[in-house]
């Protein structure tokens, strides 16, 4: 791979692809591939595990510091924030930083700050306590976006023809953390204390930094002036980031509501309530692969994911309390079954969305390279970042007023919105792809049809 100032790339693959398909790319790995392959996998591991070891304790430990459910669900919400202004930034300027340089910070800062979370138990209850979470969450939240721009714009980089193949198998390493996480974060809790989760996974993190700058290749480009603006003001993409929020809100929703809800309707330990959250994460870990290789060597079923994906999951928050109006008496075997089936609708409708956006891009004049693959990450970042936000801060909000069953049953329906709205825009499409073929074929002057057709890069 040219790595010499050069802005120019493979482009994403229109058809199925060409000889060197998505299992050829898993089996078939330069050692430079493979060396991004070890360095985003641990990323994408440490950095889940770090994320969701907070669920099973974390808001039962913040209500005994004075913090309400709507200060919890901030707490939860103001990381995706930070996240979200940080990786617009990072994106923009990731190849005057460094990819490398950018990649090994973050990860750095985010191991420091997560160790320092740890000891906020000896910090005095009340305001102090909640300004102290506040501080670090969104110092974690800048240094994780700084990793994870860096993070996809490499990984796209090195694997420019099968995106989301590898995005889907590296997903099997963001799942493991957040199957991992819980549990691990319960048992140690459990057996050690508060401060051990943290203090033991900001060590790991600490170790894998030096690791992460000694095998990452060098990765260079030439600065190219594109814009942010551009880019989301495509109407396909606008949709395909109003998804990305839905499907991140849903997520998000979860860390501040499911095990206080859990703990009070079921009265399960801390170490079972871990085991709940895994009956997502796993799922998800599994099927992700699967949607990833039929997205590259599949392309049209990617709005068929899209679309359906969103409704499924929908359905599954309806069903999660369940919905008051519908009368089916809450159990234990119901909510977990829930969660497992959205933990696949998740990985149906999340893989599709990068080389969707990457492909419309790079259709609507984007140069292909490093610069646009920074955009793109930090974009698609910059946007699960916002329904990251909102998804725990309204559901913090929610859970108060109305309790846990009203407030998924809501937080399914923007998932419901986004998955119609998806769905109408392709009928559109397709309605005006059928249109510009009968012009094609229809007699008249080259003059008549130029004037019918809409212009092909038009969203």
């Amino acid at each position: 791979m040219d790595t010499s100032g050069d802005t120019e790339g493979p482009r994403l693959p229109e058809g199925d692809g060409p000889a060197e398909s998505a299992r050829e790319t898993l089996s078939r790995l330069s050692r430079e591939q493979l060396l991004v392959l070890i360095s985003a996998a641990s990323m994408n591991l440490g950095s889940m595990l770090c994320y969701s070891i907070l669920g099973p304790f974390f808001p039962k430990e913040a209500k005994k510091k004075g913090a309400g459910n709507t200060i919890i669900g901030m707490m939860f919400g103001c990381y995706a924030l930070f996240e979200f202004l940080a990786t617009l930034l990072f994106g923009k300027y990731l190849v005057h930083i460094g990819a490398k340089f950018m990649f090994g910070a973050g990860m750095f800062v985010s191991g420091g700050v997560t160790i320092l979370f740890g000891i906020l138990d000896q910090v005095p209850e009340g305001p102090i306590f909640i300004a102290m979470c506040f501080l670090l969450r969104i110092i974690d939240a800048i240094s994780f976006a700084a990793a994870i721009t860096a993070s996809f714009a490499i990984l796209i980089k090195a694997f420019p023809n099968n995106v989301a193949t590898v995005l889907g198998s590296l997903e099997i390493f963001s799942g493991l953390g957040l199957v991992l996480g819980p549990p691990l974060g319960g048992f140690l809790y459990q057996s050690f204390g508060y401060e051990f989760p943290f203090i033991f996974l900001g060590c790991i993190i600490l170790l894998m930094v030096p690791l992460n700058l000694y095998i990452l290749p060098n990765f260079e480009s030439t600065p190219v002036k594109q814009s942010f603006w551009k880019l989301i003001s495509l109407t396909k993409i606008t949709l395909i980031t109003f998804v990305i929020n839905s499907l991140s809100a849903c997520f998000g929703f979860l860390d501040p509501t499911l095990s206080l809800f859990v703990l009070k309707k079921f009265n399960l330990p801390a170490g079972y309530v871990g085991l709940i959250f895994l009956s997502m994460a796993l799922p998800y870990t599994i099927s992700s692969p699967l949607f990833g290789l039929l997205s590259d060597k599949m392309p049209h079923l990617r709005k068929w994911f899209l679309v359906f994906g969103n409704i499924i999951t929908a359905v599954c928050y309806v069903l999660l309390g369940p919905m008051p109006v519908l009368h089916i008496k809450s159990q234990l075997w119901l909510l977990v079954l829930m969660l497992a089936v959205n933990g696949i609708s998740a990985g149906m409708s999340l893989i599709p969305t990068f080389p969707e956006i990457l492909s419309c891009a790079y259709d609507n004049g984007f140069e292909e390279g490093l610069s646009t693959l920074a955009l793109v990450s930090g974009l698609f970042s910059a946007m699960w970042s916002v329904g990251a936000f909102i998804g725990p801060t309204l559901g913090g909000f929610l859970y108060e007023k109305i309790g846990f069953e009203w407030a998924a049953a809501i937080q399914g329906l923007w998932a419901l919105t986004s998955g119609l709205v998806m769905g109408l825009f392709y009928l559109l499409e397709y309605s005006r792809k059928r249109r510009r073929l009968k012009l094609q074929n229809s007699p008249g002057t080259e003059e008549e049809r130029s004037t019918l057709m809409p212009d092909e890069n038009q969203p």
